[in-house]
């Protein structure tokens, strides 16, 4: 039996089940997400500096609200029932988009679907981490982020599919994406069993100083890494965007994320299993140089064969870095910390995302789309410098 086979076996099932799950819901929330840009610009004439911000907001949301549900999870000792809490409020929030009259209503149902993301993220993470032997963790988060991601190019190719069905009919796109959700919710609640040793521990609380203390400098330093990558990779919403300047059909723009997402899923494993084995900060800096070389694509020319490109480039980065940033913070965080590590992890990362996309709209709006990759840019190389000081 080879070395990758043993490897596969040593995976235990409820990472799988996870990552089925994360598929599921990824399936959901990208019918509509891939269709979100076009529906508030098009059908509810926001511009793009709005998308930006809501994008900003809702994606900033979630990863701040992490901090709360990660503590909450190692304070009980137990990481399952939140995060069903949050798949579940995801799921319930996703017919708000299919009847919202104007951008008010997109708005509270982005928070509302995000704060679920937050809530099940930080305990996920935490979980993938308990169940996975140390050894193969990368791989691990590699192989859930792999499934998560075949859903989330699925999600745009269903929508596609159902947009041509049905001439452009955004909301009836919307109310089927509930469908996948709440799958998801049934397959978490009966599909996945924590481990035991989550079960009747002395409740610790994770936020006191002398336990803040026990997160070391290696696991700040990941926490800043991690928030400077999302200040140089803003909403995924502008690849929606940049596409539609290309051209195509509006009810084929999500392929733009389908190209996005097919490299993502079939890159995270690889590289999840390449980073047990890689210096870590190499290969974070190999994502930055794929980063830079994506956005000066997409800056370059609104073609759609040029757009493809630059958005399968963005694809491999978020392939190459995702994982291993999770991975990174699992190893520098205590076993019994580690929710609260993936909560502040987040919450700085939710900042700079905030940050990232409102400046990435006000850039689109006053100076073209082109300056707003060319930021992306520039940012991204004086990130890998910074980073190549740390070697």
């Amino acid at each position: 039996m080879t070395t990758e086979n043993n490897q596969r076996t040593k995976i235990p099932a409820g990472i799988w089940v996870l990552g089925c799950v994360s598929m599921l819901m990824d399936i959901s929330s990208e019918m509509i997400h891939s269709l979100l840009p076009l529906f508030m610009v098009g059908t509810l004439g926001a511009s793009a500096f709005v998308v930006g911000l809501i994008e900003g907001l809702a994606e900033s949301t979630a990863l701040i609200v992490k901090v709360f549900s990660g503590v909450l999870s190692d304070w009980l000792g137990k990481r399952k029932g939140l995060a069903v809490f949050g798949y579940a409020l995801g799921a319930l929030t996703k017919p708000l988009f299919a009847i919202a009259p104007g951008i008010g209503v997109v708005l509270t149902a982005r928070l509302l679907d995000r704060i679920g993301k937050g809530v099940r993220g930080a305990p996920r993470d935490a979980l993938v981490a308990d169940i996975a032997p140390p050894e193969i963790r990368g791989a691990a988060f590699g192989l859930r982020q792999s499934l998560d991601t075949v859903g989330a190019f699925l999600g745009p190719l269903l929508a596609v599919g159902l947009m041509l069905l049905w001439a452009d009919d955004f909301r009836a796109v919307f109310w089927v994406a509930v469908i996948p959700g709440l799958l998801a919710v049934a397959l978490l609640l009966f599909g996945v069993h924590e481990p035991d040793r989550h079960v009747g521990e002395k409740r610790i609380n994770p936020i006191r100083p002398e336990n803040l203390k026990r997160l070391s400098s290696a696991y700040w330093w990941v926490v800043g890494v991690g928030a400077v990558f999302t200040l140089a990779r803003f909403s995924e919403a502008f690849l929606v965007l940049r596409a539609q300047q290309s051209g195509i059909a509006v009810a084929l723009v999500p392929l733009v994320m389908v190209v996005m997402n097919v490299v993502y899923s079939a890159s995270a494993y690889p590289f999840g299993k390449l980073s047990d084995r890689m210096n870590h900060k190499l290969l974070l800096a190999l994502g930055l140089v794929v980063l830079i070389a994506a956005d000066l694509i997409l800056a370059l020319d609104d073609h759609w064969i040029t757009v493809l490109a630059g958005v399968a480039l963005w694809g491999a980065h978020m392939g190459m870095t995702q994982g291993l940033l999770a991975t990174m913070v699992a190893d520098a965080a205590p076993a019994d910390l580690r929710g609260t590590a993936f909560g502040f992890f987040n919450l700085v990362s939710g900042i700079a995302m905030l940050i990232a996309s409102a400046v990435a709209g006000l850039l689109w709006d006053q100076l073209g789309a082109s300056f707003t990759f060319y930021a992306g840019a520039v940012f991204s190389g004086v990130a890998l410098l910074g980073l190549l000081k740390r070697f």
